[in-house]
């Protein structure tokens, strides 16, 4: 189990807390993460690139001179690729470079991820201070006192507005709802600071989740035996009667 330095809404430090499994497993796929985050990357490509090739560029359509006698190479067009004005070759043509990635191996590398920064020490769990309006200067004396280091990542317990205004002109620091955040996102930070209300929430949630999955398994299980259970019912009746 994986524990993490917690800091109060004041800065001072507090006892460690241990991470719920259910989101910290131990779980490393480097090759799970690669795949996903190279997917991400291309989904971030818009994928308009154009040039236009010697048919698409106009003009051309006649021969700039003729075939042989003028002591020149030979030309079809003026609009050729080694023309000036002429056309590309192999020009890039407008097109998506969307990857889709599997709902579970998603997963697998988002639990990779975090299990990755808390073997290294890298996830601090947060109380965060109440900012009743943007104040910046606020945000980088909090993070200086809970000792975040190079690129930060605060995953807060739902949308709040006053902390991202406050760390948007800072270009070392993210600020995203906790759930929203990508792969890339998390290995991107040297320091994950999650705030502990949103980790407990989610770990109760998964384990509601995994509850509701293990019941309704039972259930199937019990309705299977029933029916298997049931025909054998039937034919030893039969035989009594006969």
């Amino acid at each position: 189990m994986y524990k993490a330095r917690y800091y109060k809404a004041d800065g001072k430090k507090g006892r460690a807390r241990a991470l719920p499994e259910s989101l910290f497993d131990g779980v490393v796929n480097e090759t799970v993460m690669h795949r996903v985050v190279t997917a991400y990357l291309a989904n971030q490509r818009q994928g308009t690139a154009a040039a236009k090739n010697r048919s698409a560029v106009a003009g051309g359509a006649r021969k700039p001179w003729r075939q042989k006698g003028t002591g020149r190479a030979r030309q079809g067009t003026i609009r050729a690729p080694h023309w000036e004005g002429g056309g590309v070759a192999f020009p890039p043509i407008p097109h998506s470079w969307r990857q889709r990635v599997p709902r579970k191996v998603r997963a697998l590398a988002r639990r990779s991820a975090f299990n990755d920064r808390a073997e290294r020490d890298r996830v601090v769990l947060v109380d965060l201070p109440e900012l009743e309006t943007p104040r910046t200067r606020a945000l980088v004396e909090y993070l200086r006192a809970v000792e975040a280091d190079g690129k930060v990542l605060i995953l807060t317990d739902g949308q709040k507005e006053n902390v991202y205004l406050s760390a948007r002109n800072l270009p070392h620091v993210t600020v995203l709802p906790f759930g929203t955040e990508s792969v890339y996102d998390v290995l991107w930070a040297q320091t994950v600071l999650i705030e502990r209300s949103a980790l407990e929430e989610a770990a109760r949630s998964r384990d509601e989740t995994a509850e509701t999955a293990e019941v309704e398994e039972r259930t199937d299980e019990a309705a299977g035996d029933a029916e298997a259970a049931a025909p054998a019912a039937t034919e030893t009746e039969g035989e009594d009667d006969a």
